[in-house]
């Protein structure tokens, strides 16, 4: 049975207190003021004092409005007909389709237990040669792609969505602007990934407390499709918006702050999100793949800090590229070792040869007199950059692997690069596919 308030006791920001009984934390309650009908969430529980986080925010509420409160939590509509929808942030249609209300399933529940999780055993496709060679995605992964606004982080995530090897994609929009949000669609739409991709969408004139909800009914959407055995890759954008809405909602509930102004329980928080990254015994996975946009590029910032200490790894987007220092997957050693056999040796041996071309710029920088072997590292790093670092690469990862030999081959000697000889003997190109290369390069 509903139990019916008609008398709010206070009203501050988007959070509502009233008094009753027999009421649980994180259940619902609908409000009905002259605005018609909004939901709201149970955040705080004090004796019979009842704080409640209205989703659609507070414009219109008065002390005497009805609060009815509904016996449950947030709950989702869940069946194949998602596929290809777009909901906001609570799950409504934003794409004018009909409302799904068949078969609902609660959101933010428990992680999985982790007796019930497999070691992770298979690698993401992606089409991107600095993730599929140097940082190889893997299944049931969490990763954070670590970035600073003004980076194509929505465009390499778009990409990721388009060609990654996934049964499911489920994008997350926390804050979006709408020109991205229109991006995201119509990428997608024309890419012909829609109809396997199911979007919640909060955008930045949306209510803020909406933007907690996006992770939450993403990742319980992606645990059912993955308990039925799809492969499910949950991209979310931005992790950063996500926590600067709990810092908000902390402040309005005048919680004591911790570093730099976020709750004290940010740490909990993320990790309850990035924990639900899984794959199951017998049946599908959750990926999970998040921008977090760094303020000032700082990387001891409290959001990347505590990221960082949750999941497996990061990427570093700078400069329009995905750095080869600082990223990191931590989980790559699972897959690559049967991938292909040169894979590891590529992998290795070129990042250590461009970190010699960047103390070689350092050293032309302060005008030292370049060597032979320095003028090498320079067409090689330039080579790098170009041809395999560069986002707007797009080739599987057997040809990136003989990309990177071909790079190799144009600028130095076998014995000057340090890999195996039976690997050289197999995959070293010939004379006439470096001069291939070379001619490719020059056209370019």
């Amino acid at each position: 049975m509903r139990k019916i308030y008609s008398r709010i006791e206070s009203i501050a920001g988007n959070v509502i207190t009233v008094r009753a009984q027999g009421v649980r934390y994180g259940h619902l309650a609908e409000v009905v003021s002259r605005q018609g009908k909004t939901l709201a969430e149970v955040i705080r529980l004090d004796g019979d004092l009842v704080a409640l986080q209205v989703y659609g925010g507070t414009r219109g509420i008065s002390t005497g409005d009805e609060v009815r409160f509904l016996g449950h939590p947030m709950q989702v509509s869940f069946s194949d007909n998602l596929l290809g929808r777009i909901f906001d942030g609570s799950g409504r249609p934003r794409d004018n389709g009909p409302d799904l209300v068949d078969e609902l399933i609660e959101i933010g529940g428990p992680s999985v237990n982790p007796a019930k999780r497999i070691i992770p055993r298979n690698m993401i496709r992606t089409g991107i040669p600095m993730i599929d060679v140097f940082n190889t995605l893997v299944e049931s992964q969490k990763l954070p792609i670590f970035s600073v606004s003004g980076e194509p982080y929505n465009q390499l995530l778009a990409r990721i969505a388009l060609q990654a090897e996934a049964d499911v994609i489920i994008l997350g929009g926390i804050g979006l602007k709408y020109d991205d949000y229109l991006f995201f669609r119509n990428t997608l739409e024309e890419g012909g990934a829609l109809s396997r991709t199911i979007f919640f969408v909060h955008t930045a004139s949306d209510p803020v407390v909406e933007a907690l909800l996006v992770p939450d009914i993403s990742l319980a959407v992606a645990e059912r499709f993955a308990l039925k055995g799809r492969r499910v890759l949950v991209l979310l954008t931005d992790m950063t918006n996500f926590a600067d809405a709990l810092k908000e909602i902390a402040i309005t509930m005048e919680q004591v702050p911790s570093n730099r102004g976020y709750p004290g329980d940010l740490y909990s928080q993320l990790a309850a999100r990035y924990e639900k990254a899984v794959d199951f015994e017998g049946a599908g996975s959750i990926t999970i793949l998040a921008v977090t946009t760094m303020p000032g590029d700082d990387v001891t910032h409290p959001i990347p800090d505590n990221t960082g200490y949750i999941t497996e790894g990061q990427f570093y987007l700078r400069n329009g590229r995905i750095e080869p220092f600082g990223s990191l997957s931590r989980l790559k050693q699972l897959v690559n070792k049967n991938t292909r056999e040169d894979h590891r040796a590529i992998m290795d041996g070129m990042i250590k040869l461009y970190a010699a071309y960047k103390e070689t710029l350092e050293k032309k920088a302060m005008g030292f007199r370049m060597s032979e072997w320095d003028n090498k590292l320079l067409t090689y790093g330039q080579l790098f950059e170009r041809e395999l670092m560069d986002l707007s690469v797009n080739i599987p990862l057997e040809k990136a692997l003989d990309k990177g030999w071909q790079i190799l081959a144009e600028c130095f000697t076998p014995e000057e690069t340090g890999l195996r000889s039976d690997l050289v003997r197999t995959f070293w190109p010939k004379k006439q596919e470096v001069a291939h290369g070379q001619d490719q390069a020059h056209q370019e």
